[in-house]
């Protein structure tokens, strides 16, 4: 019995050891990035999606909980999550964007056509950049992979800094 008791406590100590602590991903709003950017300012990263996203969901699942890229978003960057389909007022820079209803229960955010438009059409997931002075630097339309999203950070990080 005494084996047995023994062989429990050092299992359960192992498996307990041998998983690794996942980083979480700090998410902003808009208010909140707009306060804490005056003490600390950094380039904000917006991903933009809507709820029925198959491709935003993959992102979501497999991009953003990649522990470099969150580490890299979490030191370097704020972070904001903007669904596209947001129906709440938002107010971002002194000006208030709402949703624009297109149909039954359908419709797109004002702030969403500000900063994800490209050619007057957007794209879902769409991942854009502000710089620190809140001006779009870069406009990534669709699914963004581990690899290649990493690549984008470290890049735009080391040319702004």
């Amino acid at each position: 019995m005494k084996k047995i008791g023994l062989f429990l406590i050092l299992f359960g100590s192992l498996a307990t050891f041998s998983q690794k602590k996942q980083a979480k991903l700090s998410v902003y709003t808009f208010a909140e990035v707009e306060k804490i950017h005056q003490q600390k300012p950094k380039p904000i990263v917006v991903f933009i999606s809507t709820d029925w996203c198959k491709i935003c969901f993959g992102m979501k699942r497999t991009t953003f909980k990649n522990s470099e890229i969150i580490q890299l978003l979490n030191e370097k960057f704020y972070f904001v999550r903007l669904n596209a389909e947001e129906k709440k007022d938002i107010t971002f820079l002194g000006k208030t964007f709402v949703h624009k209803p297109s149909g039954n229960n359908t419709g797109t955010h004002e702030l969403v056509e500000e900063l994800a438009s490209v050619n007057s059409k957007i794209s879902y997931p769409t991942t854009v950049i502000l710089s620190s002075a809140f001006t779009i630097d870069l406009q990534i339309p669709n699914y963004i992979n581990s690899a290649t999203f990493l690549k984008v950070l470290k890049k735009y990080s080391v040319e702004k800094t």
